[in-house]
């Protein structure tokens, strides 16, 4: 005599397959680390940034014979990328100024960059978290204030 098998899974089985699936799931988004990846995502946005306000500021000095955008002078200590008129004090791992007030580049750079770039953490047009200063030899420094990694991204030429 033929008995009829029940076909489908065991309750045991489905747990089985359900507590691999899981675990494998927790293995998977630890190895991946989402955060770390965002906040390396927000450094490589700092690292292009830089290299924008590098280049539209020189840019401009060779387009106006050598003159430095407004707010900029040879000699200047590290101030603020930003539209802010006070408050533009930095106060961080890798910078730490207080100035009055920050650089306002939106109308002299305006030829040279699309926007004026942003921290892509705060996002705040008044305070970029980018700075700039120029030694008595005319190299320009600019900074990313607000890095998440363990190097400070800076260029200067």
């Amino acid at each position: 005599m033929h008995t009829k098998r029940a076909k489908g899974f065991t309750l045991i089985e489905l747990l089985i397959v359900i507590t691999i699936v899981t675990t494998l799931a927790v293995v998977v988004f630890v190895a991946v680390n989402p955060v770390q990846r965002l906040k390396d995502a927000r450094d490589t946005r700092r690292r292009t940034d830089v290299d924008n306000f590098l280049t539209a500021v020189l840019q401009y000095v060779n387009d106006n014979k050598g003159q430095f955008p407004s707010g900029v002078t040879t000699g200047m200590a590290e101030t603020q990328i930003g539209t802010g008129l006070s408050g533009c004090n930095l106060t961080n791992a890798s910078c730490s100024i207080i100035p009055t007030s920050c650089v306002d580049f939106t109308s002299s750079l305006v030829k040279y960059l699309k926007t004026i770039p942003q921290d892509p953490k705060t996002g705040s047009a008044s305070q970029t978290q980018y700075t700039i200063s120029v030694d008595t030899n005319n190299i320009v420094t600019i900074k990313a204030c607000g890095t998440e990694g363990a190097t400070v991204i800076q260029e200067s030429r």
